[in-house]
C-alpha cells in the first residue's frame, strides 16, 4: 500500500514537473537574418583617352625681321580679281634703281637691263621703312592691277623676244619688288620674268627663286642687319649673281 502510494506520488511529481516545464518561457523564435541584398558591381567605363592634338610646327628658316602675320610678297604679280590699289596712277613715277659698282655679266634669269633697269619708289626710303615695307600687308595699298599688268606683259614679250608667248609661262614681276622699295607701275620695274629658265648647271633662276630671295632680303632689311640701299642692289639687275653668290 505504501509503495502504491509512492509510486502515485512520483507520477503526480512527474506529471507536475511537466506543466511546470510546458508553463515556461517559450523557446524564442529566431530572428529572422536580413540577407543584404548584393549590391551591383559597378563596372567602370574605359577612360576615354584624348587623342594628342598635333601642334603646329613651324617652318625652319630664318624670321629674324618678320613682321607678325607677314607672309610676305611671294607674287608680284596680283591675283585676277584684285580691284587696282588706292590712287593707282600707271606709267613711269620711280626714280633709277642703284646699280652694282663692280661690271657683272648678264646670266640667265636676269632681265635685259636696256628693257629692265629698275626704278624705286620715293616714298621708301631707309627713314620711312618702318611705316611702309615692314607693315604687314603695306604692298597691297600700292599694288597695280591685273589689267595694267596684264597689258604691260603682252607688249613687253614682244620686246624680250622671247619665242614663248604664253602669258603663263612668266611673271609680271617687279624688278625690285615692291617689299623691298619697288616702283609700282614704272614700266622699267616691271618685266615678263620666265617661270621656268635655269643656269648652266641646272641650278634653277626662275620667278619663284627670285621670290624667296626677296623675302630673305627683305626680313634682314627690317630686322636693320642690312640696309635698304643694299638689299634694292641685290635684287636689281644682278639679283641672279647676289642669290648665288656668283662673281
Amino acid at each position: 500500500m505504501r509503495t502504491r502510494h509512492l509510486s502515485t506520488r512520483l507520477l503526480e511529481f512527474l506529471l507536475a514537473a511537466g506543466l511546470l516545464a510546458g508553463c515556461g518561457p517559450g523557446a524564442a523564435t529566431p530572428t529572422p537574418t536580413a540577407t543584404p541584398t548584393p549590391t551591383p558591381s559597378v563596372t567602370a567605363s574605359p577612360a576615354i583617352t584624348a587623342s594628342p592634338t598635333s601642334a603646329s610646327t613651324a617652318s625652319p628658316g630664318d624670321t629674324s625681321g618678320a613682321v607678325i602675320g607677314d607672309t610676305g610678297d611671294s607674287d608680284d604679280e596680283p591675283a585676277a580679281s584684285e580691284t587696282p590699289a588706292i590712287g593707282f596712277t600707271p606709267g613711269p613715277s620711280g626714280i633709277p634703281a642703284p646699280t652694282p659698282s663692280a661690271s657683272m655679266a648678264r646670266l640667265a634669269g636676269e632681265p635685259d637691263p636696256a628693257l629692265t633697269p629698275g626704278a624705286l619708289n620715293p616714298a621708301v626710303t631707309q627713314a620711312t621703312i618702318g611705316s611702309t615695307v615692314c607693315v604687314s600687308g603695306w604692298t597691297d595699298t600700292i599694288r597695280p592691277p591685273t589689267s595694267y599688268t596684264n597689258a604691260l606683259k603682252v607688249q613687253q614679250i614682244a620686246e624680250y623676244g622671247y619665242a614663248d608667248k604664253a602669258l603663263a609661262s612668266y611673271e609680271e614681276d617687279h624688278l625690285i619688288s615692291l617689299q623691298l622699295g619697288g616702283n609700282p607701275t614704272d614700266p622699267k620695274n616691271l618685266w615678263p620674268e620666265p617661270y621656268t629658265i635655269g643656269l648652266p648647271d641646272g641650278r634653277s633662276v626662275g620667278a619663284r627663286v627670285k621670290d624667296v630671295f626677296e623675302t630673305k632680303l627683305k626680313k634682314q632689311v627690317c630686322a636693320r642687319t642690312i640696309t635698304l640701299a643694299q638689299a634694292q642692289t641685290e635684287i636689281g639687275i644682278h639679283w641672279v649673281h647676289f642669290a648665288f653668290s656668283i662673281p
